[in-house]
């Protein structure tokens, strides 16, 4: 059993699974901006050189002459307040940059000069070749963060954990909603194993890339059956289910079901994980096919309200994505 940790709990806002994408560069002559976002942990390979130089696997800057500092702009996907940051220079070692700061805005339009940035974290040190962790003070929502290096470098990974602040008066209560999606603060809490891919893909927008793009099992050799708890991002009367299983042609599972419950935000992940086995089942054991997408919605057993469900998977196996449509109560 996985209770997943604190700071996995916490979307990275900065992901491009969210829509997040670098707008706006000082210099990314040696690398591109836009790769310090990827969710994959950054590669080094040591024969690898492009027209510019030696390519690294982050964004970095030229070498400064003139006494300034190099910046990024990032457009998160959804807006957030933002408890902790990653920033990672993993294989920047001669070429990291000593100081860094990051800053935060939430702005109907795209920054400018005159923006007022709220700091997120003062001008610190870095070290190189590692994972630079920062806990964040401020409770700020924020839907652009500005990245400054001092005076120039690179950096292969920048990752802002926190909690999605979706504004649902944009949202009719009569619409039909994706309960479950990530951008809109949906969350995997809990599983008993995830050993192959990317298991927050399971709440990503479209369909897998590959079979590493969702939550796949190891083989089971024991009795049971493999699940994972997902918090949706808001409380709702569950009425479509689609459980994709895209890429997933030898190793999809047998048969999948779905349980939900409306519980206390303030509970435990420990105690949800214990209650779980006693939740309502509102969809029972379905037959799954491969490469598939698998849609429900007479076959779900109706219930007033929903905060959390427990897919079900039998025995074992991988699934990209699960969508949990609903409307707000």
């Amino acid at each position: 059993m996985n209770v997943i940790d604190e700071i996995e709990t916490l979307v990275n806002l900065a992901s491009p699974k969210m829509g997040s994408k670098v707008i706006s560069v000082s210099d990314d002559f040696f690398g591109k901006a836009s790769r310090m976002l990827d969710d994959k942990d950054p590669v080094f390979i040591e024969d690898k050189y492009d027209d510019h130089g030696k390519w690294m696997d982050g964004w970095e800057s030229r070498r400064r002459r003139d006494g300034g500092h190099d910046w990024a702009i990032i457009k998160l996907g959804s807006p957030g307040v933002i408890s902790k940051a990653e920033i990672d220079t993993s294989h920047f070692t001669g070429n990291f940059p000593p100081f860094t700061s990051l800053e935060g805005l939430f702005s109907e339009e795209t920054p400018n000069e005159k923006s007022n940035w709220v700091s997120l974290i003062k001008k610190t040190s870095l070290i190189g070749n590692q994972k630079n962790a920062f806990i964040i003070e401020s409770t700020s929502k924020v839907n652009y963060v500005r990245l400054q290096i001092f005076p120039d470098g690179g950096v292969a990974r920048i990752r802002l954990f926190g909690e999605v602040k979706y504004d649902w008066n944009n949202l009719n209560k009569d619409e039909l909603i994706e309960l479950s999606s990530l951008k809109l603060g949906g969350s995997i809490i809990a599983f008993n194993n995830a050993h192959y891919g990317d298991v927050s893909a399971l709440l990503s927008d479209g369909r897998g890339k590959t079979m590493g793009d969702g939550w796949e099992t190891r083989r089971r050799r024991e009795p049971g059956n493999d699940w994972i708890i997902i918090k949706l991002a808001q409380k709702g009367k569950i009425q479509q289910i689609e459980i994709d299983t895209a890429h997933f042609k030898g190793n999809y599972p047998d048969q999948a079901s779905l349980q939900a419950v409306s519980i206390n935000e303030t509970m435990k992940i420990e105690d949800v994980i214990k209650q779980s086995d006693n939740w309502d089942t509102i969809l029972q054991k379905n037959k799954l096919k491969a490469d598939s997408i698998h849609n429900y919605k007479s076959e779900i057993k109706t219930i007033n309200e929903a905060t959390h469900v427990r897919l079900n998977i039998f025995p074992d196996g991988g699934v990209s994505r699960l969508r949990i449509l609903g409307l707000r109560v």
